[in-house]
């Protein structure tokens, strides 16, 4: 908050320096300003607790990693379709949807029916029961699925949907690497935040690095000290039995090397080896589990420490080897991110064939030629609301297929017709995944996410107990199957393809009369405006960006931020958003930039 009120402080500052040197870049603006589209509905009075009251509970007891927005935080209390209401009755346009998840409109009165009766007769009993709402469901969202995608898992969110999908991406495929874009997000969870690429929501953890340690026994009359290898037998190293050193074993040298894409993968046989390390330990090599401590020797840098050691296991070889993660040792990342096909800031512009090139230079140059999967939004959400390059998505997925991999799409923002001119996102790109994922806007609310994937795909999970608890309960699958009747009953997508055209092309006159607008883009309901200080440069305008976003609140306006710099509004409003709030949302953005 302090460097939040820095940054306003020195843009005031020096937008009033600006002011004396040289007038302000102004086209028509509103001269009075804008008032919100009537709206027939009166909310409730509220009597709870205040806003500093709840700030100050939640700053006692809840993490503080939780953020908000705003220099005075909303207390939020009621919500009605494309609106909410704070705790002193004051109406608010929701354009961002709490974070694109409501898709038919805050407390849609069919949806909340279908939750209520549900919650009144069952709530929960997981799907070691058999009951009809997850069933019908299902039904219903695979009848939306194009191809062979039939097959569909209920989960609790996004990023609980992208791991099941990097699960099944390897189990299916027989590979450990995956690829994603930079400027993706597809998850906070110890599994997806590797996925993610941006620096922001990234915490310095390591995140899908794995290396191997070859190691021999300095002691241990097991060993060979004529290569690095050593010669073990395995027979003695099985089931537990004890080697010469009979458990008293002191040391170990291990040579660091990078880890093959799989650890049942034969080893190279002239393997780079970085140091080898003398390392105590405090079992005997042919158990289990060995302890490893960090070392205080200067070949082993203290910055890595050991953070998890893994049973060992014994390759065709007879070596034994052993798999850890390191901190802040990244040298065998079974991740890539690949240039972002972004057509406003990519190096390529809107060219989609030299894009895969990258891609396709990652899998021959950093991969052992075979890959799991690759994993994309359509139009990045938390990236800023960027639309990939035209055509992108078609060769990137021969690319991996030929690769071995299989092709997901992330659909957690961009599903249900939002875009406007295709249900899902991956339409825009004349696509059909092997795996899609979603959340947010198919439960309106609820927690609920899916994947939906073909049954070939579905079948390797078979090889072992796949459950989910709350995945698909009576009360979600109840609420999840209401959504998709609204939206079809409604027809959202179309009215999405009409506001949203209709919206995009007032934020394009909107741009050709304030030179802070850099960029207008995005499809249907799922819109950024990128904010800069220099059209050419490019520049992001982060201290503008924040002023606007104070300014559009006190007009009445939520909307979101997004981007690696924080300088985009992202657009993303309930579904049900219409032409009238499309025309003052467009006004206020004037009137509020005539100001600066």
């Amino acid at each position: 908050m302090a460097l939040r009120r820095d940054l306003l402080k020195r843009f005031i500052e020096s937008s009033r320096e600006r002011s004396l040197k040289r007038p302000l870049i102004r086209g028509f603006s509103s001269i009075s300003a804008p008032k919100l589209p009537g709206f027939d509905y009166e909310p409730r009075p509220y009597r709870g607790p205040s806003a500093e009251q709840i700030l100050e509970k939640r700053k006692r007891f809840l993490g503080p990693s939780l953020f908000y927005y705003y220099q005075k935080p909303l207390n939020i209390v009621e919500g009605k379709m494309q609106y909410l209401f704070d705790e002193n009755g004051k109406r608010y346009l929701d354009a961002f949807a709490g974070i694109v998840t409501v898709s038919c409109g805050h407390c849609h009165p069919e949806i909340v029916k279908a939750i209520t009766e549900q919650n009144n007769l069952l709530q929960h009993a997981t799907t070691i029961y058999l009951h009809h709402a997850i069933a019908d469901f299902a039904e219903e969202l695979a009848s939306k699925m194009p191809g062979n995608l039939k097959v569909v898992y209920f989960v609790n969110s996004g990023s609980e949907a992208n791991e099941l999908a990097m699960l099944m991406a390897r189990l299916y495929s027989g590979n450990l690497g995956m690829i994603a874009l930079r400027n993706a997000y597809h998850g906070g969870t110890s599994g997806t935040i590797g996925l993610t690429a941006l620096s922001t929501w990234k915490y310095s953890i390591p995140q899908e690095i794995a290396m191997l340690f070859l190691g021999f026994c300095l002691t241990c009359n097991m060993a060979c000290k004529s290569s690095i290898y050593g010669t073990c037998s395995v027979e003695n190293l099985k089931a537990g039995s004890k080697c010469g050193c009979n458990g008293t074993l002191t040391k170990l040298l291990f040579h660091l090397i990078p880890s093959p894409t799989n650890f049942g993968t034969p080893l190279p046989s002239s393997p780079l080896v970085l140091w080898p390390v003398s390392i105590p330990v405090q079992r005997c090599s042919s158990l289990r589990l060995l302890s490893v401590r960090s070392p205080s020797s200067s070949t082993f840098p203290s910055s890595h420490r050991v953070l998890l050691v893994r049973s060992p296991s014994l390759v065709s070889s007879g070596v034994l080897h052993f798999a850890f993660s390191l901190s802040g040792l990244h040298l065998s990342g079974e991740i890539h991110h690949v240039v972002n096909p972004d057509p406003y800031r990519g190096d390529f512009g809107s060219d989609a064939h030299r894009y895969a090139k990258d891609v396709q230079d990652h899998i021959n140059y950093g991969t052992p030629g075979k890959v799991a999967g690759f994993i994309a939004e359509t139009i990045q959400g938390v990236g800023g609301a960027v639309e990939l390059a035209p055509g992108y998505l078609k060769l990137v997925y021969d690319i991996v297929r030929k690769a071995g991999g299989v092709c997901i799409a992330d659909e957690v923002q961009t599903g249900f017709g939002r875009t406007g001119s295709h249900y899902w996102g991956f339409e825009t790109q004349g696509v059909i995944p092997d795996i899609v994922t979603m959340a947010k806007g198919i439960g309106n609310g609820l927690p609920l996410g899916a994947v939906v994937t073909t049954p070939e795909i579905a079948n390797v999970m078979a090889q072992k107990i796949q459950f989910n608890t709350f995945g698909g309960n009576p009360v979600c699958s109840a609420g999840g199957l209401a959504v998709l009747r609204v939206l079809d009953k409604e027809k959202r997508q179309t009215h999405c393809s009409d506001v949203g055209s209709h919206l995009i092309g007032r934020l394009k006159d909107l741009q050709q009369r304030h030179e802070i607008i850099g960029d207008v883009r995005g499809r249907g309901l799922m819109v950024g405006i990128e904010l800069v200080t220099d059209r050419k440069e490019k520049t992001p305008a982060k201290a503008e960006t924040a002023v606007l976003f104070e300014k559009l609140r006190e007009l009445g306006v939520l909307v979101g931020k997004g981007g690696l710099h924080g300088n985009v509004f992202r657009i993303k409003p309930p579904m049900c958003f219409t032409r009238n709030d499309a025309d003052f949302l467009v006004d206020a953005l004037d009137y509020a930039m005539s100001k600066i």
